[in-house]
């Protein structure tokens, strides 16, 4: 009885010193790997440790324990802690290995589907939770075999209630296969715009412009059509007439107008041939299989030119893109074009239009009764 006693203080005491042992390694281990952060696996470890090492502390404390009461009636309760603590720890440790992938792939600059490894995470959580269901039903003691062939109708009923849930499924594949929209795209449909947040297995969330979040079935998406602007590499519109009052001096309309092309051209801001050969020597090329500027999003129009005449004006079309596609530098630029078109105006003999009435008083019987 005595050594029983002393066996169990001897245990206590290992259990004590260990937790504390675990707890000043983890301390060094930070340590250490922040001081060689420089490398992607430290530097992901390093922000991973929490969330690895919890479940693992977990699983060792709880054998620990279990080991020491030693009772029969704890032999059920250590099967479904061990399972449940053992899929927690795969499951981070499968997170940590997708971040590490993600993160190399950025490292080399690669071109990465972040939706895809959501997926491979959303995957391998459901993955974990079906191998837990399933080991837990069989030490149970039920039989797979029975259940399968005794659905029957049970299964059909099963299967059609599911039937939205596999077709939205199945549309998320679709949807990352096809290529719509990636993780990050700024996206419109008929009934929404915003930024694609997460694609899930069977809905993809959408963060609107007035911060709302919106979820969205992957088979509403997959079915209707979608406007991505994220799918630009080159080329943000700037479109817009400009209203000149009516005049019959069509050489200084043709100057104003040749003057507003070469400001454009010269523009550091507006594409042009000669300012974007240089980024795509590799990719455009004249006799492709396809549109490379429509495949890559590429768009170098600029045309200025009088365009209509109107009930009060003249109106000169000015159209072209900005080489940035960044909504700010756009802004930037636009701003930047209006401020010069309005200083060759002023330098000009034309003037602004804008929208004006003449009232004609005929005065004739006025003058003839005096």
């Amino acid at each position: 009885m005595q050594g029983e006693g002393m066996k169990d203080i001897y245990f206590l005491v290992a259990f004590v010193l260990f937790n504390i042992l675990a707890i000043y390694s983890v301390k060094f281990l930070k340590f250490f790997i922040f001081k060689h952060r420089k490398n992607i696996f430290f530097r992901l470890f390093y922000s991973r440790i929490k969330k690895i090492g919890i479940p693992l502390l977990l699983l060792i404390d709880g054998n620990f324990i279990i080991y020491f009461i030693n009772n029969e009636k704890q032999k059920e309760f250590y099967f479904y802690f061990n399972i449940l603590v053992l899929g927690w720890l795969f499951y981070e440790i499968i997170k940590y290995i997708i971040y590490v992938i993600i993160a190399l792939k950025l490292s080399h600059k690669d071109k990465i589907r972040k939706e895809v490894f959501n997926l491979a995470i959303h995957f391998t959580k459901l993955f974990i939770v079906l191998i837990i269901f399933i080991s837990i039903l069989s030490h149970l003691g039920v039989n797979f075999t029975a259940i399968i062939t005794s659905l029957g109708i049970g299964g059909a009923i099963i299967g059609l209630a599911a039937k939205s849930t596999l077709e939205n499924f199945f549309d998320s594949i679709r949807i990352i296969s096809e290529d719509a929209f990636h993780q990050g795209d700024w996206i419109e449909t008929k009934d929404f715009e915003g930024m694609v947040a997460d694609v899930g297995f069977t809905s993809t969330q959408v963060r609107t412009f007035d911060n709302a979040l919106i979820t969205v079935p992957n088979t509403l998406l997959a079915n209707s059509w979608i406007k991505n602007y994220s799918r630009r590499v080159i080329g943000r519109r700037i479109k817009f007439h400009l209203k000149i009052k009516y005049t019959t001096n069509t050489p200084e309309i043709n100057r104003v107008i040749q003057e507003i092309r070469k400001m454009l051209e010269k523009h550091p801001g507006i594409v042009t041939d000669k300012k974007i050969e240089n980024r795509f020597k590799k990719t455009i090329f004249k006799n492709a299989l396809f549109s490379i500027e429509d495949k890559y999003g590429i768009r170098k129009t600029l045309l200025v030119y009088l365009d209509e005449f109107d009930e009060y004006s003249m109106n000169i079309l000015v159209y072209a893109y900005s080489i940035s596609v960044d909504w700010e530098e756009w802004l930037r630029v636009k701003q930047d074009v209006y401020m010069k078109i309005l200083k060759i105006i002023e330098n000009s003999k034309l003037e602004l239009a804008y929208p004006t009435e003449e009232i004609y008083i005929n005065r004739g019987k006025e003058l003839w009764k005096n």
